[in-house]
């Protein structure tokens, strides 16, 4: 399995292609997370351009099973966070045929 970029390479990475220093890309990428959270709990919604969209989403009431008995259960309604990638990144990463 491949594995990702880790969040001090991405720190790294920003900081080399903004010339600031590692400190000051660690930071931005902070407030861009907390700024993400936040919007998204107030909101709804909290858009990356290019990138896609955070969205709370309400998912309701179901029964389901138990993969191991076959026994129905109830499961609750509960909020959920999706998220969308926006169609621009989505054909540069996996161009349609």
């Amino acid at each position: 399995m491949a594995s990702g970029m880790t969040k001090t390479q991405l720190v790294r990475m920003m900081a080399e292609k903004m010339e600031v220093n590692n400190k000051q890309a660690g930071a931005f990428l902070e407030l861009l997370a907390d700024t993400a959270v936040k919007e998204t709990k107030k909101n709804g919604v909290f858009v990356i351009p290019g990138l896609g969209r955070l969205v709370k989403a309400h998912r309701k009431a179901r029964l389901g099973r138990n993969p191991q008995t076959g026994e129905e259960i109830k499961i609750k309604a509960k909020t959920v966070v999706k998220f969308r990638v926006a169609k621009a990144a989505k054909d540069a990463i996996a161009p349609a045929k």
